[in-house]
């Protein structure tokens, strides 16, 4: 008979030692502020522009490429001297006094002859996409001359049409959706569940072995059952994963319900300037600037629930195949040999995610959402990103108990012989042989 008593305090001993720690602390506190400080470094390189400009030479044979290309960008192309020979030029480039030349035969526009563009490699894609862009664009203007196009069919070509992404929710309401954004955070949060269950269920497993290569579990197994043990153990962990996850998804919140206040605050700042100049309507319609845009990045309670759902679930399923490892086992070094059957389908899911937030609907999307060994990290994702029918979120969550309640079962067979075993390394064929005894 399991004394749920004993079990209670255990969990008591793992959590509050566990979140007392400056691990803990600095891990729960640092993470958010790493997190947005690598974003915000991303920002500023996409943004940023304090590298010095690309200069080419452009060898123009049809005599109307080069104008409209230094009108596009005039530092960037630079015209031929009449007494430069292409070899001088090349020797240019090798020298890095050049990034490269641009060469356009006298038949570029009337055949369609490729242009050619010699360059040292610097630069990367980005400064060969960027370009091949201007070439695309002088090209397709000159010949809409050429051909007489009329001002008005031009602007028809040039036009970008927009296209308003809506989505419908449970209610059948559509809201403002945005591919991209849901795409990332459903990658984001699978990231963030995988690291959940392999880093706690390896401290989990670490604190297991530690406590037997000290022998202190001979001295606690005198008071409590090792299922019981296991049991404390695996929830107290839990709840320390369940803590930290729920201090930074409570941050989020904040941040995003502060997000447009602010936002607005500063904005009507700055517009403030413009009151005295401006008339009543100009000034309302400049001040009234809509940040609808920042609901998107809010999170649905439901969401957040099953979030919970799917992560207590899979944590406790892969933990206790941790736990049992930490049992079996003498030191951190014996374990190698059984992490590797408990990592794959980790992996697997892990690689599955970025998939699967491209193709949220399609069948191994819904199979990996499934299946109990990665439905912890692919279900969320397509939730996220794509409506989830109830009765798949429903069967993957029955599953997903089923296979916990079977790997508990086993992994408790496990732990009760082995966490007394010491002075020998457990191979596979001896674990089947613990499973069956137990």
């Amino acid at each position: 008979m399991i004394n749920f008593s004993k079990i209670w305090l255990i969990i008591k001993r793992e959590y509050i030692t566990r979140v007392q720690t400056k691990s803990f602390l600095f891990s729960t506190l640092l993470t958010p502020l790493l997190i947005l400080g690598i974003i915000g470094f991303l920002f500023f390189l996409t943004l940023s522009d304090n590298e010095a400009p690309k200069q080419v030479i452009v060898i123009d044979e049809t005599g109307r490429i080069f104008k409209p290309l230094t009108q596009l960008n005039a530092t960037r192309y630079l015209p031929a001297n009449a007494s430069q020979s292409i070899e001088q030029i090349r020797e240019l480039i090798m020298e890095d006094e050049l990034d490269g030349y641009v060469f356009f035969d006298e038949n570029f526009l009337s055949v369609g002859t490729p242009a050619t563009f010699v360059h040292n490699g610097s630069g990367g894609i980005t400064f060969f996409e960027s370009l091949r862009s201007d070439v695309r664009d002088v090209t397709r203007q000159i010949r809409l001359e050429d051909n007489e196009v009329s001002e008005a069919v031009v602007a028809i070509f040039e036009e970008r049409p927009a296209l308003e992404n809506r989505r419908l929710n449970e209610e059948g309401l559509d809201e403002q959706s945005n591919a991209l954004i849901s795409s990332i955070g459903g990658i984001l949060i699978g990231v963030f569940i995988f690291i959940g269950l392999f880093g706690y269920g390896a401290v989990l497993m670490r604190s297991v072995f530690e406590e037997k290569s000290s022998r202190i579990v001979e001295i606690i197994t005198s008071s409590v059952k090792p299922l019981e043990l296991m049991l404390g153990k695996l929830l107290g962990v839990c709840l320390v994963a369940l803590t930290q996850f729920s201090l930074w998804i409570a941050t989020y919140a904040g941040v995003t319900i502060l997000a447009a206040p602010v936002a607005q605050f500063f904005i009507n700042q700055r517009m403030g300037d413009f009151q005295n100049t401006l008339t009543a309507v100009e000034s309302t319609s400049k001040a009234d600037i809509d940040l609808s845009f920042i609901e998107q990045f809010s999170i649905d309670p439901l969401f957040i629930f099953y979030f919970f759902v799917f992560f207590v679930l899979g944590f406790l399923m892969y933990s206790s195949i941790f736990a049992a490892i930490g049992a079996a086992v003498d030191s951190e070094q014996d374990s190698q040999q059984f992490m590797t059957p408990v990592m794959l389908p980790l992996l697997l899911g892990y690689m599955l995610n970025f998939r699967i937030a491209e193709a949220p609907d399609s069948t191994f999307a819904i199979i990996a959402s499934l299946f109990p060994l990665t439905s912890p990290i692919n279900m969320v994702t397509r939730m996220l990103v794509s409506n989830v029918s109830f009765w798949e979120v429903t069967l993957s969550i029955l599953l997903l108990i089923f296979s916990l309640i079977g790997m508990l079962s086993l992994a408790a067979r496990i732990y009760r012989t082995g966490i007394l075993m010491y002075g020998k390394k457990p191979t596979l064929k001896e674990l089947f042989k613990w499973l069956r005894q137990a």
